[in-house]
C-alpha cells in the first residue's frame, strides 16, 4: 500500500491468479472498506472510502514493490478511519497457534482454488497443478 497524499491510498493488483474478483467489487460499488491486522496485536484500523480501479501508468510506476509496476491499482479517496472492536480477535485467539485447526482439518489451497473458481470441469489435479506452476512457470 502506498500513501498518495492527505486523503489517498493506492493498492496495488498484485501479480498472482490474475482474478480480478475484489476489482470487479470496487467497479461495481465504488467504495471500499479495509481493515488493516498487525500480527500480535490485538487492535486493528479501519479505513472505509470512495475507491476505483486504475490503469494510470504514472500511478503504476510508484507501485513497484515487486520490481515492476502492476497492471492496475485500487485507489481509495478515505472518508472515514477508526479504530475497529478488537474483542472478535481477542477472543477468536487468532494469534495464538494453539487455537488454530490442524492442517489435516482444513482443506488445501488447491481445494480453496477450486471451489473459489466455481468451475465444476475444475479438478483438485488440475487445481493442484495450477498453483504449482504459478510459482514454477508464470512466477515473473
Amino acid at each position: 500500500m502506498t500513501v498518495l497524499d492527505e486523503h489517498h491510498l493506492a493498492i496495488p493488483d498484485a501479480t498472482g491468479n490474475r482474478r480480478l474478483d475484489t476489482l470487479r467489487n470496487i467497479v461495481e460499488t465504488g467504495r471500499a472498506g479495509l481493515l488493516f491486522l498487525i500480527a500480535g496485536r490485538g487492535s486493528t484500523l479501519r479505513v472505509n472510502g470512495r475507491a476505483c480501479v486504475s490503469a494510470d501508468p504514472e500511478l503504476l510506476a510508484q507501485l513497484t514493490a515487486v520490481g515492476k509496476p502492476p497492471r492496475a491499482s485500487l485507489v481509495i479517496a478515505v472518508e472515514e478511519v477508526f479504530t475497529h472492536c478488537p474483542k472478535a480477535f481477542v477472543r477468536s485467539g487468532l494469534w495464538d497457534p494453539a487455537t488454530w485447526p490442524a492442517k489435516d482439518e482444513q482443506p488445501s489451497p488447491a481445494a480453496m482454488l477450486r471451489d473459489h473458481v466455481g468451475d465444476p470441469s475444475l479438478t483438485l489435479a488440475d487445481a493442484e497443478q495450477a498453483m504449482i506452476d504459478a510459482v514454477t512457470i508464470r512466477l515473473a
